[in-house]
């Protein structure tokens, strides 16, 4: 087609709709979870009839559900019957060691979707409109559940993240985790490094869960709790590595300038600090992922934004740090960014 000719083709409105209508898929993967769908699909035979009575759901209801779900791409239909595709069997079946089913529980938190209830009301004040400092609020409980759920989406993350860091060493080391969540990173450092020991810094209740995973995974012998906010507790050290994952975004420059000069402070000369970030290409609006992670800063922190890595090796620049390098993981839109004391 010519260029003129293009010029002159009608406009599709599909994009707008299709953002219009964009919670409607995010309902009907909430609900499908909800009422265990992908679990009567992967047992089979995946009639309407079938899946229904698995999920104690109305034929009409499990019918339209499970149409949608076939519209949308995640599921599948041949002669009647639904079935997996490969992403939904990998990501969704209860039965996969992938499954990531429990993240949408994280996802579904009122503190997460409520805000956007009131976008307009956000961006004019440029701030979240959850009391306080938004989701990072002092003992804030959706952090347990934070913990308890999203494991599946940032276990993968581990491996790679400590492969990072540790390149490699497996003598004697001192490890700070800070904001450990559900403890996995931490974990992992200990699972790679026999001699590493590991302090998990968060709330008490958060700790309780990464003291389970540390236990799950044979390492808790190695794995210290520090409990209290990483802004006011006295971090101890000297460490080989500090680990902040997931975790800078949530807060301002200023802030994180801050937070990284204690963390270099509690480093032994040539330790390292390890985040992991959503970090945007200096666009801002590329990758999709983490260019997109910013509007969930905005709406449930005060400050929080996804930054580029310019802003955070200036960061972590006029926090002392030098060597400042950014290591993308792949097929993630996360980066972990290494600066050394």
């Amino acid at each position: 087609m010519s260029a003129e000719n293009h010029a002159n083709a009608p406009l599709n409105p599909g994009l707008i709709f299709g953002m219009m209508q964009a919670h409607q898929q995010t309902a009907a993967l909430r609900a499908a979870i909800e009422l265990d769908i992908f679990t009567a699909v992967g047992n089979g035979p995946g009639n309407v009839a079938s899946i229904a009575r698995h999920c104690s759901a109305s034929e009409r209801g499990t019918r339209i559900l499970c149409d949608y779900l076939v519209i949308c791409g995640v599921l599948a239909k041949e002669n009647g019957h639904y079935k997996h595709t490969a992403v939904s069997g990998t990501f969704l079946d209860p039965r996969s060691p992938a499954c990531m089913a429990t993240v949408a529980q994280f996802l579904s938190n009122p503190a997460v979707l409520e805000p956007l209830n009131h976008l307009s009301e956000i961006v004019r004040n440029g701030r979240t409109n959850l009391p306080g400092d938004g989701t990072v609020e002092p003992e804030n409980p959706v952090w347990v559940q934070f913990a308890q759920t999203m494991g599946p989406m940032m276990g993968p993350l581990a491996g790679p993240l400590g492969a990072i860091v540790l390149e490699g060493k497996t003598s004697p080391m001192r490890v700070l985790d800070i904001a450990a969540g559900h403890g996995l990173f931490g974990v992992e450092i200990a699972k790679q490094n026999p001699q590493a020991h590991v302090t998990g810094l968060d709330w008490a209740p958060v700790l309780r869960v990464a003291l389970e995973n540390a236990k799950k995974a044979g390492v808790h012998e190695r794995y210290n709790m520090l409990p209290g906010s990483a802004f006011e507790v006295d971090y101890g050290g000297p460490y080989d590595a500090v680990l902040l994952t997931n975790f800078l975004h949530h807060f301002d420059v200023p802030t994180n300038v801050g937070l990284l000069k204690k963390v270099r402070a509690s480093l032994k000369p040539g330790g390292r600090a390890a985040t992991l970030e959503f970090v945007p290409n200096e666009d801002r609006v590329s990758p999709r992922e983490p260019a997109a992670f910013s509007m969930t800063m905005l709406t449930t922190t005060a400050a929080g934004d996804a930054y580029t890595m310019s802003e955070l090796t200036a960061m972590y620049a006029d926090a002392g740090f030098k060597n400042v390098t950014g290591h993308p993981i792949p097929m993630s839109p996360h980066t972990v960014v290494l600066g050394e004391a």
